[in-house]
């Protein structure tokens, strides 16, 4: 069952446009550690847990991170929303503004398009979880560099919410590596 609220998980009110940002925070829309992929990775992993419990998990957070990506978004799109193509080409958009003028596009920091190669999904459940334990410190640690880049408390304050969040998601996984840990176990399943 889906229901979607139509509101931000956590607001996000930039009043001052700032594109040498946006084009930082970008990444976490469309690069390897971003919001997108880990969707994509927790959305496919969840069909191959071997309890509810587990596959639970997977779609709350796969779910959430669709929240983030909307979060991230609409953070590029208020530091870029009214800023002249000057401002765009200084702040080292102007290549991704010739291809998307004003729009929000998966790419990373390097302007590099997302791909389906950064998420994975081996069918091993543990080496699943561990990856996905991996990728949650990996996103925590790049909206701890995007916190260090930023200067405006309209930015760092959406910033700082999706780290925690990032921190709740490795300890969910954890305890959902725990649980299949067990379960396998009582199967005697290596």
């Amino acid at each position: 069952m889906w229901y979607y609220d139509k509101k931000l998980e956590y607001p996000v009110m930039i009043r001052k446009p700032d594109p040498r940002m946006a084009k930082y925070i970008i990444t976490q829309y469309g690069g390897p550690d971003g919001e997108l992929a880990a969707s994509l990775r927790y959305l496919s992993q969840r069909f191959h847990m071997p309890t509810k419990e587990t596959q639970a998990v997977l779609n709350d957070i796969g779910t959430e991170e669709m929240a983030h990506l909307e979060m991230v978004g609409t953070m590029v799109r208020q530091l870029t929303k009214g800023v002249t193509p000057d401002a765009i080409e200084k702040a080292g958009l102007g290549a991704y503004y010739s291809d998307h003028d004003g729009a929000v596009y998966p790419v990373n920091a390097s302007g590099v398009p997302f791909t389906a190669a950064y998420i994975q999904s081996k069918g091993d459940v543990i080496a699943d979880l561990v990856e996905d334990l991996a990728a949650e410190q990996k996103a925590r640690a790049t909206y701890e560099f995007l916190l260090s880049l930023a200067d405006d408390p309209d930015v760092k304050d959406p910033l700082r919410f999706l780290r925690e969040r990032e921190v709740v998601h490795f300890q969910r996984f954890g305890e959902a590596l725990r649980t299949v840990q067990e379960v396998m176990g009582a199967k005697k399943y290596y």
